[in-house]
Protein backbone atom coordinates (compact mmCIF):
# COMPACT_ATOMS: atom_id res chain seq x y z
CA UNK A 1 0.00 0.00 0.00
CA UNK A 2 0.81 3.50 -0.40
CA UNK A 3 2.25 5.46 2.19
CA UNK A 4 -0.17 8.62 1.96
CA UNK A 5 -2.94 6.11 1.38
CA UNK A 6 -1.88 4.16 4.56
CA UNK A 7 -1.79 7.42 6.83
CA UNK A 8 -5.49 7.71 5.92
CA UNK A 9 -6.34 4.48 7.10
CA UNK A 10 -4.29 4.92 9.70
CA UNK A 11 -6.43 8.31 10.95
CA UNK A 12 -9.34 6.01 10.41
CA UNK A 13 -10.59 7.33 7.13
CA UNK A 14 -11.29 5.94 3.57
CA UNK A 15 -11.07 8.08 0.36
CA UNK A 16 -14.62 8.59 -0.96
CA UNK A 17 -15.17 7.78 -4.64
CA UNK A 18 -14.48 11.27 -6.90
CA UNK A 19 -17.23 13.63 -6.48
CA UNK A 20 -19.20 14.58 -9.76
CA UNK A 21 -19.24 18.21 -9.98
CA UNK A 22 -22.43 20.16 -9.54
CA UNK A 23 -22.18 22.02 -12.40
CA UNK A 24 -20.17 22.94 -15.89
CA UNK A 25 -16.71 22.78 -14.19
CA UNK A 26 -13.91 19.80 -14.64
CA UNK A 27 -12.70 18.53 -10.75
CA UNK A 28 -9.43 19.25 -11.37
CA UNK A 29 -7.05 21.29 -14.10
CA UNK A 30 -3.19 20.18 -14.74
CA UNK A 31 -0.60 23.21 -15.43
CA UNK A 32 2.74 21.50 -15.81
CA UNK A 33 3.50 20.19 -12.05
CA UNK A 34 0.40 22.26 -10.70
CA UNK A 35 -2.88 20.56 -10.13
CA UNK A 36 -5.88 22.67 -9.28
CA UNK A 37 -8.61 21.08 -7.49
CA UNK A 38 -11.90 22.57 -7.83
CA UNK A 39 -14.46 23.60 -4.59
CA UNK A 40 -15.26 20.89 -2.68
CA UNK A 41 -18.10 20.46 -0.62
CA UNK A 42 -19.38 18.74 2.65
CA UNK A 43 -20.67 15.67 0.26
CA UNK A 44 -21.59 12.18 1.85
CA UNK A 45 -22.23 9.89 -1.43
CA UNK A 46 -23.31 12.45 -3.73
CA UNK A 47 -24.81 14.45 -1.04
CA UNK A 48 -24.17 17.68 1.08
CA UNK A 49 -24.48 16.77 4.68
CA UNK A 50 -23.74 20.20 6.48
CA UNK A 51 -25.62 22.94 5.15
CA UNK A 52 -26.40 26.17 6.63
CA UNK A 53 -24.63 28.96 7.98
CA UNK A 54 -21.99 28.51 11.12
CA UNK A 55 -22.47 30.51 14.19
CA UNK A 56 -26.42 29.99 13.24
CA UNK A 57 -27.16 26.07 13.56
CA UNK A 58 -24.08 24.72 12.57
CA UNK A 59 -21.61 25.24 15.38
CA UNK A 60 -17.65 25.81 15.11
CA UNK A 61 -16.71 22.12 15.75
CA UNK A 62 -19.65 21.12 13.27
CA UNK A 63 -18.14 23.54 10.61
CA UNK A 64 -14.72 22.09 11.50
CA UNK A 65 -15.49 18.99 10.19
CA UNK A 66 -17.56 19.57 7.40
CA UNK A 67 -14.07 21.26 6.54
CA UNK A 68 -12.37 18.05 7.00
CA UNK A 69 -15.19 16.26 5.17
CA UNK A 70 -14.31 18.96 1.85
CA UNK A 71 -10.87 18.14 2.19
CA UNK A 72 -11.39 14.36 2.37
CA UNK A 73 -13.42 15.04 -0.86
CA UNK A 74 -10.31 16.94 -2.22
CA UNK A 75 -8.35 14.04 -1.27
CA UNK A 76 -9.98 11.82 -3.61
CA UNK A 77 -9.77 14.12 -6.93
CA UNK A 78 -6.24 14.90 -6.13
CA UNK A 79 -5.63 11.32 -5.79
CA UNK A 80 -7.64 11.12 -9.32
CA UNK A 81 -5.23 14.03 -10.99
CA UNK A 82 -1.84 12.65 -9.47
CA UNK A 83 -2.55 9.07 -9.95
CA UNK A 84 -1.22 8.53 -6.64
CA UNK A 85 -1.43 10.74 -3.55
CA UNK A 86 2.63 9.70 -3.29
CA UNK A 87 3.29 11.45 -6.35
CA UNK A 88 1.96 14.82 -4.30
CA UNK A 89 5.05 16.74 -3.57
CA UNK A 90 3.15 19.31 -1.31
CA UNK A 91 0.10 21.26 -0.80
CA UNK A 92 0.61 24.64 -2.28
CA UNK A 93 -2.42 26.21 -1.24
CA UNK A 94 -5.74 25.91 0.48
CA UNK A 95 -9.08 27.96 0.51
CA UNK A 96 -11.90 27.88 3.05
CA UNK A 97 -14.88 29.54 2.51
CA UNK A 98 -16.99 29.61 5.50
CA UNK A 99 -21.47 30.42 5.22
CA UNK A 100 -21.31 31.91 8.21
CA UNK A 101 -23.85 34.36 10.65
CA UNK A 102 -23.00 38.15 10.37
CA UNK A 103 -21.14 37.94 13.87
CA UNK A 104 -18.94 35.02 13.42
CA UNK A 105 -15.60 35.80 13.23
CA UNK A 106 -13.93 32.04 13.68
CA UNK A 107 -13.92 31.25 9.98
CA UNK A 108 -10.01 30.16 10.34
CA UNK A 109 -10.80 28.09 13.03
CA UNK A 110 -13.19 26.36 10.63
CA UNK A 111 -10.38 25.76 8.16
CA UNK A 112 -8.38 24.02 10.47
CA UNK A 113 -10.89 21.21 10.14
CA UNK A 114 -9.38 21.19 6.10
CA UNK A 115 -5.52 22.17 7.55
CA UNK A 116 -5.05 19.64 10.32
CA UNK A 117 -6.23 17.00 7.61
CA UNK A 118 -3.25 18.01 5.40
CA UNK A 119 -1.07 18.09 7.85
CA UNK A 120 -1.73 15.02 8.93
CA UNK A 121 -1.70 12.98 6.01
CA UNK A 122 1.07 14.80 4.22
CA UNK A 123 2.87 16.10 7.00
CA UNK A 124 6.03 18.79 6.14
CA UNK A 125 4.53 18.32 2.91
CA UNK A 126 1.29 19.53 3.61
CA UNK A 127 2.09 22.80 5.45
CA UNK A 128 0.08 25.19 3.09
CA UNK A 129 -0.80 28.97 2.42
CA UNK A 130 -4.54 29.56 3.24
CA UNK A 131 -7.11 31.94 2.43
CA UNK A 132 -10.27 31.53 4.62
CA UNK A 133 -13.26 34.12 4.21
CA UNK A 134 -16.87 34.11 5.23
CA UNK A 135 -19.90 34.42 2.87
CA UNK A 136 -23.38 34.92 2.53
CA UNK A 137 -24.09 31.62 1.00
CA UNK A 138 -22.57 28.74 -0.94
CA UNK A 139 -23.47 26.07 -3.62
CA UNK A 140 -26.34 23.75 -2.17
CA UNK A 141 -26.76 25.74 0.89
CA UNK A 142 -23.41 24.09 2.26
CA UNK A 143 -21.32 25.43 5.34
CA UNK A 144 -18.22 25.38 4.07
CA UNK A 145 -16.43 24.55 0.67
CA UNK A 146 -12.38 24.37 0.05
CA UNK A 147 -10.33 23.94 -2.81
CA UNK A 148 -6.51 23.71 -3.11
CA UNK A 149 -3.79 23.36 -4.97
CA UNK A 150 -0.93 21.01 -4.79
CA UNK A 151 2.55 20.10 -6.68
CA UNK A 152 3.40 17.21 -7.73
CA UNK A 153 6.33 15.72 -7.67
Amino acid sequence: MRMVEKRIKELGLELPPVPKPLAAYAPFAKSGRLIFVSGQLPRKEGKIVCTGKVGAGISLDQGKEAARLCALNALSVLKAAAGNLDKVKRILRLTCWVASADDFYDHAKVADGASDLMLAVFREAGKHSRMTAGVNALPGNAAVAIDLIAELK
